[in-house]
């Protein structure tokens, strides 16, 4: 929603600080300015507003104010509702709320104005509008509009020569037709609430008014309503029907029943300053089962002693001298509207006192309806005080103890965010189509139980299911950032995962990895396989944080990547592998399928990465240590060998390992390719490829003699052609 200041500081004239400095304070205590425009000299700054649906009493100009009002202990001007003297009227007007309807419209005010003139806004109306970018239509239709920005009430005016008798709030006719203001037809059923004259329906309570009815330049005279109806039945009628309008956003959150008659005041003020005159006194009809549940609810018990144990210890607290003290809670409370009576002193311990502190007995506001209970008074206290304001304490009640994975998955993030991954959070719910694709990668092979958990009330058809994988949201993530011009995108997430059935869910956590975006190449392997060794290489990583064998960690895509039997199905064949750990799954990694590539309308190829860290978080950390750097110089010998395709890389590394040569402190495959080149002296033969083998020596007690460097390197040359490779010359 668009504040402008100026508005703000016309109703709390003196507060001193600047426009930024008032959105800062206004943001700290939870009323959220999002974006602030200069409107240029005199003018004041445009704030961009998001008010949460609790606060709908935030939802306009005068509440705002009476937040700024609160922060900064300023009086907050009082609304001008004083009106001409009215004309005398042969009778009241007529107004009735149907019997059937009298738990759905609590009050009605209307207000009759003769010998109007409909005109053009002028003044303080078409100034503030200009500065909200919003369309002047006629006074008296900009009047209505106005005051629901100004003090946040929803009202609406009715050509009055078009009505026949008086109004009636009535539920509907089922199949009875309106035609509402935008020019919309509808036909209503029997729950819908309307505001109708003796013979038709004149608008839809609480979200738009009729067409019939509507004010126009021929108006002579106009009735002007403010009503309170029921939150569910508006949001139920604007749903039916399809409309969000600005009157429907506010009922359906709970509006001030107290405020109509202020409200009607307010609009007829304004249409009154082109001429005309009231008539009759305001009718005001109230149904008292709803003032019992909205403005004059039983009051609440606060006690200053639960104000303090709650907010605990304030940078501004004196030795044995709490700052939240009765005097600011009674300032914080009764500035926002409350009244509050203290029901407990003494005259020997005054109630400021810290050894006995005060009990009040606090009377809430009718525009409050979201506070209930005394903690919601407590957190009023701790909002407007400032929560910076406030001593970073643990609570002394409950120890503290980290959870037994903490260790774990911060040192898995700190990995991931060092490898240049960012963390990022997905929604935790699913599709069915997306359940019944994903489920499967994250299915626990020794159990048969496993399936998909669906929401007994789902939020939409994208979200009936709680997610069985990360996958879908990476996707999403990664989708968002591509049609965003975000061309290379790194992720990762640690969530929660849900399988089982509805009776016995199992919750078990996850970690997923997302890569797109044009890979460099690299001297093992091409662009187009860089996504996939990346993953490959990143799942290692994370595993070499454990104590854990990786001995059986297997990635079938090693060799010339190869099918992978054991790969999910969303997975492109021959470019996915699984890792195992001890013979066991534990990730799955590899490029994302071209028919899922394709249904989600992503541009470039996706490289995905499944871990269960459920297993893995079982294990161990690794413990770091520390050795000295040797001071003696390290030597680098290379050896060029071929090999078959079926000599996998574990394979060498292990029979390199087994020599136990101490001095040999390094070994990296610097190389591996096929020579294209058919007929070459130097190409591999068909089925086997070339492997430049770099191998580092260094000891940490002596210089190397040449004989040792000889003899180990004769030792290794032996164990390679042991698994059928052949020296390159």
């Amino acid at each position: 929603m668009n504040v402008l200041s100026k508005w703000l500081r016309s109703y709390v004239p003196g507060i001193a600080a600047d426009d930024r400095q008032l959105a800062d304070d206004l943001t700290l205590r939870g009323i959220a300015v999002e974006g602030i425009h200069d409107l240029g000299p005199g003018n004041g700054h445009l704030f961009e507003m998001d008010i949460t649906t609790n606060r709908v009493d935030a939802m306009n100009h005068y509440g705002i104010a009476r937040e700024a009002a609160t922060i900064y202990n300023l009086p907050l001007a009082t609304l001008d509702t004083a009106l001409p003297a009215a004309q005398p009227a042969a009778k009241p007007f007529s107004v009735e709320i149907a019997p059937t309807a009298q738990n759905l419209c609590g009050r009605f005010t209307a207000r009759v104005l003769r010998n109007v003139t409909i005109a053009p806004s002028t003044g303080v109306v078409a100034e503030y509008f200009a500065l909200l970018g919003s369309k002047p239509i006629s006074n008296a239709v900009d009047a209505s509009n106005f005051v629901l920005q100004g003090m946040g009430h929803p009202t609406h005016a009715f050509d009055l020569d078009k009505l026949d008798g008086g109004i009636i709030v009535r539920l509907a006719r089922q199949g009875e037709r309106l035609k509402l203001l935008d020019g919309s037809e509808h036909t209503l059923e029997a729950d819908d609430l309307v505001i109708a004259d003796h013979v038709k329906a004149l608008g839809l309570a609480g979200v738009m008014g009729g067409w019939d009815s509507m004010i126009t330049a021929d108006t002579k005279n106009i009735l002007i309503e403010a009503a309170w109806f029921d939150p569910t039945s508006v949001r139920l009628s604007a749903r039916r029907h399809g409309l969000h309008t600005d009157a429907s956003h506010r009922f359906e959150r709970g509006a001030d029943f107290n405020a109509c008659p202020v409200a009607s005041a307010l609009v007829a003020r304004l249409i009154l300053q082109s001429g005309g005159a009231p008539v009759g006194e305001l009718v005001d009809v109230v149904v008292p089962a709803i003032v019992a549940r909205t403005a004059s609810r039983p009051p609440i018990a606060l006690s200053l002693g639960q104000v303090r144990r709650h907010l605990g210890t304030t940078l501004e607290d004196q030795p044995n001298q709490s700052a939240l003290t009765a005097e600011l809670v009674r300032q914080v409370l009764t500035a926002l509207g409350c009244t509050l009576t203290e029901s407990s002193t003494s005259a020997l311990q005054p109630a400021t006192d810290n050894l006995q502190p005060a009990t009040f007995s606090v009377q809430l506001p009718s525009w409050r309806l979201d506070l209930e209970r005394e903690i919601d008074l407590v957190e009023e206290v701790a909002r407007v005080y400032g929560y910076n304001r406030f001593a970073n304490t643990l609570p002394t009640a409950l120890p503290v103890i980290a959870h037994p994975t903490a260790a774990a998955e911060s040192a898995v993030r700190a990995r991931l965010l060092a490898l240049g991954y960012s963390e990022a959070i997905s929604s935790s719910f699913a599709s069915e189509s997306d359940g019944a694709t994903f489920l499967a990668a994250n299915r626990n092979q020794q159990s048969t139980s496993d399936g998909l958990i669906a929401l007994e009330n789902p939020l939409s058809d994208e979200a009936r299911l709680l997610r069985p994988s990360l996958a879908p949201g990476m996707l999403a993530m990664l989708a968002h950032n591509l049609n965003r011009d975000v061309r290379e995108a790194r992720l990762f997430e640690q969530g929660t995962i849900f399988t089982g059935s509805p009776d016995q869910v199992v919750e078990s956590p996850s970690l997923s990895l997302g890569l797109t975006g044009e890979l460099p190449p690299t001297r093992l392997h091409s662009s187009k396989d860089a996504g996939v060794f990346e993953l490959k290489s990143v799942i290692e990583s994370l595993l070499s944080l454990f104590a854990a064998s990786v001995d059986a960690l297997s990635a079938s895509a090693a060799s010339a990547l190869a099918f992978s039997p054991d790969a999910p199905a969303w997975l492109e064949p021959g470019r996915s592998a699984t890792a195992l750990l001890n013979g066991a799954p534990i990730a799955c990694f590899g490029e994302l399928v071209a028919s899922q590539r394709e249904a989600r309308k992503l541009r470039q190829p996706v490289f995905l990465a499944q871990l269960d860290l459920d297993t893995l978080y079982r294990l161990p950390l690794r413990r770091a240590a520390a050795r000295e750097l040797s001071r003696f110089q390290a030597v680098e010998r290379d050896f060029s060998f071929t090999f078959a395709d079926a000599v996998q890389w574990r394979t060498i590394a292990q029979a390199i390992a087994a020599l136990a040569i101490s001095e040999l402190t390094r070994f990296t495959p610097v190389e591996i390719f096929r020579d294209a080149r058919a007929g070459s002296p130097s190409a591999a033969p068909a089925g086997h490829y070339a492997l430049l083998l770099r191998c580092v020596f260094q000891s940490t007690q002596r210089t190397l003699r040449e004989d040792e460097l000889s003899e180990w390197s004769s030792r290794l040359i032996a164990a390679l052609t042991s698994l059928g490779g052949a020296i390159r010359t």
